[in-house]
């Protein structure tokens, strides 16, 4: 019986093992050099897919995916620089293709916005603080009226 359960554990091991290597994508592209594949992959990173929006190009398994990184693979091995392979991506796609958007007048929002963001959330913060110091310790003193009430609530039930 062990036996049984052992070869049935590696079956669904192996059969794990082999959808995985499946499931892969495979790029067959023979570069002239390992620093023009090392340039090529690093590039494709810091791509987006254009039709899968959340991607880059080395992690989307769309057909656009595919096609965009082998054309990224021929630019390199072409001896295209980084900045006219990026000219065009962008020049087709636009800007959208970059994870890194340029600092440039129209992304200033996306650069600024999270520190302004932050720096809104720490003032608002710290002045809701400081009121609550303020008017915390003016709210915790009671008029003489209701400390005697509360005296004489307190004696009635302690009976």
């Amino acid at each position: 019986m062990r036996t049984l359960t052992k070869i049935i554990g590696g079956l669904v091991l192996l059969l794990s093992m082999v959808t995985t290597v499946m499931a892969t994508p495979v790029d067959t592209y023979e570069f002239k050099s390992p620093e023009n594949q090392k340039r090529a992959l690093e590039l494709a990173h810091s791509l987006r897919c254009p039709q899968c929006q959340n991607q880059n190009l080395i992690d989307s398994n769309s057909p656009v995916a595919s096609d965009l990184r082998l054309e990224v693979f021929k630019m390199v091995d072409e001896g295209k620089g980084d900045d006219e392979i990026i000219e065009f991506m962008t020049s087709r796609y636009g800007e959208f293709v970059l994870y890194k958007p340029k600092m440039e007048t129209k992304t200033y929002i996306l650069w600024l916005g999270p520190v302004g963001l932050l720096l809104l959330g720490l003032i608002v913060g710290f002045i809701f603080i400081r009121k609550q110091r303020i008017t915390g310790a003016a709210g915790l003193e009671i008029s003489a009226e209701d400390q005697k009430a509360l005296d004489a609530l307190l004696k009635r039930d302690s009976k």
